[in-house]
């Protein structure tokens, strides 16, 4: 049975009438990579307890491993499907032709063989995982609502869409009389603030977007443990085929922004990552914020990041303001 926290705050996904909790749970770069069913089954028992009902996945994620991994704790945990609220997302199912991008053929095969992995007879949530330059944007939205009208799927939305892409989208659909994207999955943190901040504020408004953002720690750097000299060798840049995203994220402009944060975390008796987490949840336009925690004292740490979100006072956000001072431009254009 899946549980309830009253300490977990639940919003609805946009305009949409479903209810998510605040924090979320992900099995992106560690399902299937770092964590087997076994692992799993305590990390998604820890995030239950919590009072998390969101669960994020992807087709891509570990070639595939991530959703069976998640499918299969899911049905040895016993929990009533009703409870949770499962995401996929469809955009790179393989290397053949048609097993990429946003085509009718690949979002109908992609969704049946993610469920398939899954141990699922529907997803509550799936999304276009990036934008497919070349598919009509007609044809997607088409084949999502061909998707949901299957009872495959509840919702539709996107991830790392531009404002201008989702407005299309809503456009089409309209003009169809058809389903748009529900909500949108975008990266979102203290130094990654333009599309939530910015970008798709006309959007809110207009298409009651919900969002459901990832790497609120931006890939650990936000959690204090890097320094320009040591990388952990445990940690996400350390793993090879991060090297490169080491490089971009651990720049000195970063790195003393974070150290000039770690004092306020500790004045508020908080680490840097639950602060971090905090102050993504605190943005009323964030409906959740994905953790990705591959190890379960890491995940009981940040599962107290609400325990933070009341001591975010007007004047602590904007001390806070004043050490990242990347705030974007508040109207956003479309070019």
């Amino acid at each position: 049975m899946a549980g309830h926290n009253d300490k977990m705050i639940y919003r609805h996904l946009g305009r949409t009438g479903l209810k998510v909790s605040a924090l979320s749970y992900g099995a992106w770069v560690t399902f299937g990579n770092q964590v087997d069913t076994k692992l799993a089954k305590e990390l998604l028992t820890a995030c239950n307890e919590a009072g998390i009902n969101f669960y994020d996945n992807a087709e891509v994620y570990a070639g595939g491993d991530a959703e069976r991994v998640m499918g299969q704790a899911i049905k040895e945990l016993g929990w009533k499907r009703s409870d949770v609220v499962v995401s996929t997302k469809l955009f790179w199912g393989g290397s053949g032709p048609n097993d990429k991008g946003l085509s009718r053929k690949h979002i109908i095969e992609g969704t049946k063989q993610a469920l398939e992995r899954l141990q699922m007879d529907y997803v509550d949530l799936i999304f276009c995982h990036r934008p497919d330059p070349v598919c009509p944007i007609e044809e997607t939205v088409r084949a999502m609502n061909f998707v949901i009208d299957q009872g495959w799927a509840y919702y539709w939305g996107t991830s790392e869409w531009t404002a201008q892409q989702i407005t299309e989208a809503w456009e089409v659909a309209n003009k169809l009389g058809l389903i748009g994207p529900a909500m949108e999955q975008p990266e979102y943190n203290m130094l990654h603030r333009q599309k939530i901040e910015s970008d798709y504020v006309p959007i809110y408004q207009k298409y009651g977007l919900g969002t459901t953002i990832w790497s609120p720690l931006s890939s650990g750097v936000l959690t204090g443990k890097y320094s320009k000299d040591h990388i952990p060798p445990d940690s996400r840049l350390a793993m090879e085929k991060y090297k490169g995203s080491a490089q971009r994220k651990l720049v000195d402009e970063t790195l003393t922004k974070v150290d000039k944060l770690k004092p306020i975390a500790q004045r508020l008796d908080a680490s840097l990552a639950q602060l971090s987490i905090a102050w993504c949840v605190k943005n009323k336009n964030v409906s959740t914020t994905i953790l990705g925690a591959s190890k379960l004292h890491q995940l009981e740490e940040n599962l107290k990041a609400l325990d933070v979100l009341p001591k975010l006072t007007d004047e602590v956000m904007k001390e806070i303001e004043s050490i990242l001072n990347n705030k974007p431009d508040p109207v956003a254009t479309y070019r």
